[in-house]
């Protein structure tokens, strides 16, 4: 290769040297240099974009994992409800307070509005309507033999909704609703003459009406953004709600109302310590929720394509970015809400901060490659080659132990779930060696932890030197390892483990100045093969039992089948 370079770069020089011009010379090179120089920089150029990239969603992914976390704890209350309610139902508690309100609704059931209430001070009312307005419709039900164990649970549940009510700081209203007529409400109404329209405004709400067994099979939370109306204080709100079912039928419905301040202010507290860029936060149909643009700023907005761009690229992907015009724009999808939040990076912006300031430098460094391109091309080389050797490093130590540079527990069981699973779907035998060193604990107590750490790594060369390219080995513990054997069966697997027993028994360690000492290690081996099971954490403990068999029986020994199968 380097004779074949020399010999064309031979013929180059004496073409060049033919030609008596030397105007043509200087102009032929000045092309060549610009051409290089050109594609180098704008290779850089790729480069800094991706890693441009990189940071414009690590910096929404904070964002988002914070106002995640922020609608998780209101969400585990809904779900806590709702199971509170499917224990009440099922398991009604037999106080005579609770009787005494069953027996009540049976009096009060064809007025036009009722209200059970058993402690206003502790749990909430029943707002009911009667049974001529519960069968004007077939979406509602007043089963006869279901009524008074729900309304037994309504008022149990009562007590946790009075209670949310008064700690609430996210949610501004939490309401259970009934197909039976009735609803409990932590702003229940003050006049009795409200209960019906206001119960005939929630069963008509789509958070009520989508809660079907046809149109939510999965019984998941959903979310929606409810109407304004007198009861929330004409402004609009984002309910999630959950149905209740049991022994497949469906009660009622469990919501939590969200005001669109209340998410503009989480909203707020996700984005405190992000100055740059504006972030948004949008339902699945792309309608603004809250934005974290400072009052008097001006709000980005995109018009009918750039909406529709951005709706396309959200269907195909959970996360990710795409560039409108002069503005970037990442997402990410929320786990606790039914929505999407946008960070939106501006041109301007990105001038000013690091990567425009990159972006600038070589821009000047091009414009002045007659120079300073040698120079400038070197200096950009060095800085990308550490970025790239930083990467690797880091990458390298999330992956690996420091110490005995094998695969740390995390990555040993990412890379052997994997290796199992293909081992399964292709019926290839797949073994696990778990290895726990013999009297490791008084090498350190003897020695110190020094002469430890020389132990481990020394085994960790000698397990290492001993498997084929493609089998793995890691520390999962202190000096405990593991090994899987993709496509090796119990019977080989077992004089792998003798071969890697073999080695470390048979080698020297030098743990200070003329000091050595020979180690011993126990190992157990187990198999997919055994019992048809490819799941790798079984695997391992089957592995590891047969370990601390083989130290019961006397150490530095190979345990590959149960005791009773011998």
């Amino acid at each position: 290769m380097q004779r074949d370079t020399f010999v064309v770069r031979q013929s180059f020089l004496q073409w060049l040297h033919k030609r008596s011009n030397p105007g043509r010379i200087v102009n032929l090179c000045f092309m060549i240099v610009l051409v290089f120089s050109t594609l180098l920089t704008w290779r850089e150029v790729v480069v800094l974009e991706e890693a441009y990239i990189s940071s414009q969603r690590n910096h929404l992914d904070t964002v988002a994992s914070s106002l995640d976390r922020q609608l998780q704890n209101s969400i585990d209350r809904l779900l806590l409800f709702r199971q509170g309610m499917h224990d009440a139902i099922e398991t009604p508690l037999a106080f005579e307070v609770l009787q005494d309100a069953v027996s009540r609704f049976n009096t009060v059931r064809m007025l036009p509005t009722w209200q059970l209430a058993v402690d206003k001070k502790r749990t909430l009312p029943i707002n009911g309507v009667s049974d001529a307005f519960v069968e004007k419709t077939t979406l509602l039900n007043r089963d006869a033999e279901r009524i008074s164990h729900e309304i037994s649970a309504a008022l149990e549940v009562g007590y946790l909704l009075r209670l949310a009510s008064s700690r609430a700081q996210t949610e501004a209203r939490v309401i259970y609703v009934s197909r039976a007529g009735f609803f409990l409400s932590t702003d229940t109404p003050d006049r009795a003459g409200d209960i019906t329209a206001r119960y005939y405004n929630l069963v008509t709400q789509s958070w009520f009406t989508q809660q079907s067994e046809r149109n939510n099979r999965a019984r998941a939370v959903r979310w929606f953004i409810s109407t304004p109306s007198s009861w929330t204080g004409d402004e609009r709100t984002i309910t999630a709600s959950v149905p209740i079912y049991f022994d497949r039928y469906w009660y009622g419905v469990v919501a939590m109302d969200f005001t669109l301040s209340t998410m503009q202010r989480l909203l707020a507290d996700a984005t405190e310590d992000r100055t740059e860029g504006e972030y948004q936060l949008y339902d699945t149909r792309l309608n603004m929720i809250a934005t974290s643009a400072h009052a008097g700023s001006p709000v980005n907005h995109f018009d009918e394509r750039e909406a529709a761009q951005i709706a396309q690229a959200i269907e195909h992907d959970t996360g990710g970015g795409i560039r409108l015009g002069s503005r970037f724009i990442t997402w990410e999808r929320l786990d606790h809400f039914d929505g999407v939040v946008l960070r939106i990076h501006t041109l301007h912006e990105g001038v000013q901060d690091d990567f425009g300031s990159i972006s600038i430098v070589l821009a000047l460094l091009w414009a002045l490659f007659t120079a300073m391109l040698l120079i400038s091309w070197l200096v950009i080389r060095r800085m990308v080659s550490n970025m790239y050797t930083l990467q690797h490093s880091l990458q390298w130590q999330a992956w690996h132990d420091p110490l005995t540079r094998l695969n740390n527990r995390g990555a040993l069981f990412d890379r052997a779930k994997m290796l199992a699973e293909t081992c399964r779907q292709q019926s290839l035998p797949f073994s696990v060696i778990q290895i726990d060193l013999d009297h490791f604990k008084n090498i350190n107590d003897r020695f110190g932890h020094q002469a430890g750490d020389k132990v481990l790594s020394h085994t960790a060369g000698l397990i290492a030197s001993a498997l084929r390219k493609n089998d793995v080995a890691g520390r999962v513990g202190g000096e405990e390892f593991c090994v899987v054997l993709p496509g090796i069966g119990l019977e080989e697997a077992r004089g792998v483990a003798d071969r890697i027993r073999c080695r470390i028994n048979s080698k020297e360690i030098l743990v200070k100045k003329s000091t050595t000492l020979r180690i011993s290690a126990s190992l157990g081996v187990s198999s997919a093969d055994e019992a048809g099971n490819y799941d790798f954490e079984q695997l391992q403990s089957v592995a590891d039992v047969r370990l601390y068999e083989a130290k019961q029986s006397g150490r530095n020994r190979v345990m590959w089948r149960d005791q009773d199968r011998k």
